[in-house]
């Protein structure tokens, strides 16, 4: 019996399982929202998709969502390649490591709002969700590149030595292939992280096209179900840019 067809049976039993977890979601929320018995305190699943389907076609949702989805993907850009940069460097020194930890350990302490507060007295409304973004991933991406360059078997570090070989052709045939699985982990985590932090805010500076902006606009005129309509979109987001990265690396890895 062949190894797949040992594995795929699973497959659809699981598949059951995660079909049903969120109906028992859907059963919760049905639930709270029946023991608070208002939908101004906590709105059900039907009230809630009905404002949504309302608000999805409409052209503020649509472009705070485009606005929002960019903030998000130059987040990324920015901070993932200078910090491979950075945990490179300081993964083939140990000094560079020791330089950066200082900055490492205030990020990590520090609370994310009192981040966005200060960055936004700096930078004002537009320019605060990216920056703050980029504050957020840039110690967790250069965290993972050090670990993937000291994962490197220092046998094969001594193989290398042997050839005289430049600093680009080592770091190309020696630390990338090892980086690749650390870098694609802190990828996936640093888009998750990436959405949390500029809806974050968005909602506390309010820019003009924004998906939390929208957010905050519902709690102020308490439309509660439209706030609910908002964070059930941004979670749909967040899900499909995770789902377009897996996508893309499974293509990646395809041989």
């Amino acid at each position: 019996m062949s190894r797949r067809s040992l594995v795929s049976p699973r497959k659809p039993r699981l598949q059951v399982w995660s079909f049903a977890g969120v109906i028992a979601l859907l059963l919760l929320w049905e639930l709270g929202a029946w023991s608070f018995g208002s939908d101004l305190i906590f709105p059900g699943p039907l009230p809630v998709l009905k404002q949504l389907i309302s608000l999805v076609p409409t052209e503020r949702f649509l472009r705070a969502l485009l606005y929002s989805f960019g903030r998000v993907l130059l987040g990324v850009l920015v901070s993932v390649p200078l910090s491979v940069l950075v945990g490179i460097a300081a993964g083939v020194d140990k000094r560079g490591g020791a330089f950066f930890q200082p900055l490492y350990s205030v990020i990590a302490a520090t609370p994310v709002m009192s981040v966005i507060l200060i960055v936004f007295l700096m930078l004002g409304q537009e320019q605060t969700p990216v920056f703050t973004a980029f504050l957020m991933i840039f110690p967790v991406m250069t965290v993972n590149t050090i670990e993937g360059v000291r994962s490197v078997d220092p046998r094969i570090q001594e193989l290398f030595k042997v050839y005289p070989l430049s600093r680009g052709e080592k770091l190309r045939y020696l630390y990338i292939p090892a980086l690749m699985p650390f870098i694609l982990g802190g990828l996936r985590s640093s888009l998750s992280l990436c959405w949390k932090v500029v809806v974050a805010a968005e909602v506390l500076v309010q820019p003009v096209l924004a998906l939390g902006t929208g957010m905050q606009m519902a709690k102020a005129q308490f439309e509660t179900p439209e706030l609910f309509a908002w964070t059930v979109a941004t979670v749909a987001a967040a899900a499909l840019s995770q789902g377009l990265l897996n996508l893309f690396l499974l293509v990646y890895k395809r041989p």
